[in-house]
């Protein structure tokens, strides 16, 4: 697939940032705190993975990412453009503009009677660019599907298409959750390698998955634990993430060595050094928290 300009919103600015988020769901049992103050930058350009257990906060993060539901608490940016408080009509032109998402179901994002190039060609309109998607067809391997129902179409060939229309006209940010879910390990490559391609485009690709194949294609991997950042990979380093209150997440094979929840925290040469208090007690040269 041609490597193609990135768009003007990718150029200025990340992707997608979240500050502070906070999400909060009410229920007849009481409050579920979904996130908790999630601090990230989702960079143009790049694919990346958002990996945790269920109940980890992760589809609550993709669907404010993506536009499809509002933050109780913080912001997000998305091209460029804080989405946090935009109004019901606004924040769905923003949306049609720069984002792109799509369902891990692949019948879930397109429509029964509708062919592949109409899919494309209702999403040009939609999004207001001129472009019959036919390029787009071709480049994800679905010229000779073009006049294709979805019902015809295999799972990957569905997916495909999928991204396709999510990709059209350039958008800041594509969201996919568990893209990969419902197809086998060779649809799912497939479909990894589109996504790959898509970042060269200098689209900002987040993906929501338990898919060691996706995490392994993804250039940075968010961990999250009970709706907050627990660690980051970046260039193949694992990242400990501290808040804005200067709190640090440890991953779980660490904290086990932290059996009373306390660490003594050493400042040497530049360079943090946390460990567990001695017997003891901590050293007078550290300090215990």
């Amino acid at each position: 697939m041609p490597r193609a300009e990135p768009s003007h919103a990718s150029r200025i600015a990340p992707a997608a940032t979240c500050t502070g988020l906070v999400k909060i769901y009410w229920t007849a049992t009481g409050e579920v705190h979904a996130l908790k103050g999630v601090d990230a930058v989702f960079p143009a350009g790049t694919v990346s993975a958002i990996v945790g257990p269920s109940g980890s906060g992760k589809s609550s993060l993709l669907r404010i990412l993506a536009g499809l539901d509002r933050p109780t608490a913080g912001s997000v940016s998305v091209g460029g453009v804080d989405i946090s408080g935009l109004s019901v009509g606004r924040l769905r032109g923003i949306r049609r503009r720069l984002v792109g998402y799509v369902y891990q179901r692949p019948s879930d994002n397109l429509v029964s009677h509708l062919t592949a190039r109409e899919h494309l060609q209702l999403a040009s309109r939609l999004k207001g660019v001129e472009d019959t998607g036919d390029e787009l067809l071709d480049d994800l391997g679905l010229s000779a599907r073009k006049d294709a129902l979805p019902t015809t179409l295999s799972g990957g060939e569905q997916q495909r298409l999928a991204l396709a229309q999510a990709a059209i006209g350039q958008p800041a940010l594509l969201v996919a959750d568990e893209p990969t879910a419902e197809l086998d390990s060779a649809s799912g490559g497939a479909l990894l390698e589109v996504l790959v391609a898509l970042a060269e485009r200098g689209i900002g690709v987040v993906l929501g998955t338990h898919d060691a194949q996706a995490v392994a294609v993804a250039e940075r991997t968010l961990f999250l634990r009970h709706g907050a950042v627990q660690a980051e990979t970046a260039e193949s380093r694992r990242l400990s993430v501290i808040d804005a209150a200067g709190r640090i997440s440890l991953p779980p094979e660490a904290l086990t060595l932290f059996a009373d929840r306390r660490a003594v925290l050493q400042v040497v040469d530049g360079t943090v050094v946390i460990s567990p208090p001695s017997p003891q007690g901590a050293s007078p040269e550290g300090w215990g928290t």
